[in-house]
């Protein structure tokens, strides 16, 4: 599965950005997904995941009540809103599939896709 992620600027702090990744190849339904993020001289970072259906996920403790994660698997796309956006936000944010179809917390994925970059301004 090739996946696209798309969706990322510069923005002010306060302000809202929706991220889409688009799946091509397969079915987006057959994996679990998520969101990271890596900022220079950092490690990436989990942000979120959700499961196959939709019906469970999973944030990071720095993005809770924040953002939100979905997914849409007849147009093969998941989304991550971010709301309330900081300047610590700032990242190039990627998009992952697991062939778990719940990943939960989980770091290690199966494929992922080139990111996005989010500039968060103060």
């Amino acid at each position: 599965v090739q996946l696209q992620a798309s969706g990322g600027g510069l923005v002010q702090a306060g302000d809202s950005l929706r991220l889409s990744c688009v799946a091509s190849g397969r079915t987006l339904s057959n994996y679990g997904m998520g969101w990271f993020r890596q900022t220079p001289g950092k490690e990436r970072e989990f942000v979120a995941a959700i499961s196959w259906g939709g019906r469970s996920a999973i944030y990071a403790d720095s993005v809770k009540d924040r953002f939100t994660i979905s997914r849409d698997n007849t147009k093969n796309t998941v989304y991550l809103q971010m709301n309330s956006l900081k300047p610590e936000d700032t990242g190039v944010y990627f998009c992952a599939a697991s062939n778990q179809l719940w990943p939960g917390g989980q770091t290690k994925y199966d494929y992922w896709g080139r990111g996005t970059l989010v500039t968060v301004s103060s």
